[in-house]
Order: C-alpha cells, then sequence, then structure tokens
C-alpha cells in the first residue's frame, strides 16, 4: 500500500486558547493513539492533507517529527468545520508490521458485464471493501471482475476474497448486481451471438411480389 509522509512538530500545549492560536496560524492539531506510550499530540500544515483527505485512494502514512521521531500510521478520524469546511482536527492510529490492522479499500471493477451489453445497468451496494490484515499485504485497491454478470445476478463479496486479508463483512454482501432498464434485451443464453447474416432467411416485399405475379 502506497504511503505518503507528514511532517510536523509536538505540541508544547494543549489547551483551548493554544489550540485556536495554531488553527488561526494554518496549522491542525492531531493526535497519534494506540502505541504503548500516551497518545502523541503534534501539529502540521492543513496542506499536508492534500493528497490524503481528497482523494478516493487510500495510503498508510509516515509522521516525521521536527525531533526526528518517526511513526507508521493510519487516518483513524477527521473533523472539518460545519461551515468552511477547513479541516479542524486529525486522529491517526499507530500501525505495525506485525501487528493486523482494519481498513477499508477502494473496489474497482473489471470488464463489462454481459448484462450491460444486454441494455442492463451495473449498481453498485459497495464502494469500499473493509478488510483486516497485515499492513505490508494490504492492496491500495481490490479488482472485482464483473464480465460474467447477468441481468438479475449479484456480486457476492465471497468473489474477492484473498489469503492477504480478511473481509470483515458477511458472506451475502453484494458489492454490485446488475438492475434491469427501459433499453433492456431480452436474449437467451444461447441467443447472445449474434445470428451469420447467411442463416437469416430474406423476405420479398409486396412490391417484388406483384411483379413476380
Amino acid at each position: 500500500m502506497k504511503s505518503i509522509t507528514i511532517k510536523g512538530s509536538k505540541r508544547e500545549s494543549v489547551g483551548k486558547k493554544a489550540t485556536k492560536a495554531l488553527r488561526n496560524a494554518g496549522q491542525v492539531p492531531c493526535v497519534l493513539y494506540g502505541g504503548d506510550a500516551e497518545p502523541l499530540h503534534f501539529t502540521t500544515e492543513e496542506i499536508s492533507f492534500q493528497h490524503l483527505v481528497y482523494t478516493p485512494d487510500v495510503h498508510t502514512v509516515v509522521i516525521e517529527l521536527k525531533s526526528g521521531e518517526k511513526y507508521n500510521a493510519i487516518l483513524q478520524d477527521i473533523q472539518f468545520h460545519p461551515v468552511t469546511d477547513n479541516i479542524l482536527h486529525v486522529d491517526f492510529y499507530e500501525i505495525f508490521d506485525n501487528k493486523p490492522i482494519t481498513m477499508e479499500i477502494p473496489i474497482h471493477t473489471v470488464g463489462v458485464a454481459r448484462g450491460v451489453k444486454n441494455g442492463g445497468v451495473l449498481r453498485y451496494n459497495l464502494r469500499r471493501l473493509k478488510v483486516r490484515g497485515l499492513p505490508g499485504v494490504l492492496p491500495d485497491y481490490i479488482e472485482a471482475d464483473v464480465t460474467k454478470l447477468k441481468i438479475g445476478q449479484k456480486l457476492y463479496v465471497t468473489a474477492v476474497e484473498s489469503e492477504d486479508y480478511k473481509i470483515q463483512h458477511p458472506d451475502n454482501t453484494v458489492i454490485c448486481q446488475v438492475r434491469t432498464s427501459r433499453n433492456i434485451v431480452a436474449l437467451d443464453d444461447d441467443d447472445e451471438d449474434e445470428d451469420d447474416p447467411q442463416d437469416v432467411p430474406s423476405t420479398e416485399t409486396d412490391d417484388v411480389a406483384a411483379v413476380k405475379e
């Protein structure tokens, strides 16, 4: 999984006045949880979250402090201002190579469903899949092959199982399905291949038949 580096500095004070002053200076107060020690309070510039928050992709984070300390983490929670939409606070969770973590990984569909070719519509029930595994083997995204889906059929989470992670959804959870639409083409399995033009009988128009008579 891809990683993003966020540079920051430890906070000397965590009071309300100090927090307000930091935000006015364009800084975002953050907290790192999950380690053996006490939660770590630090600050970083809001622009640091540009490629972490405002993207459909998921990343792990390397937190680099001015004191030289480094921590591997994942984004746990984020708070936005209700009016300006500025980032107010961010929580991180420290991760370790030998300890599994739970993350929501984006789902990328592969191929065009047979039902879609016949006029159906592919509807998504899930855009992200909650999985648990070691940080080093979790993928950037999970591929879901929809090529064989016919109209009315569904793709379940069991179709994207892997040894690298454990899916945290019930087996009957639907990722996507092909629904009917007004443009549907009614075709049986044996009729989905196009007929050879030589096998299609020709028909005469009334005018041609009249000339022959």
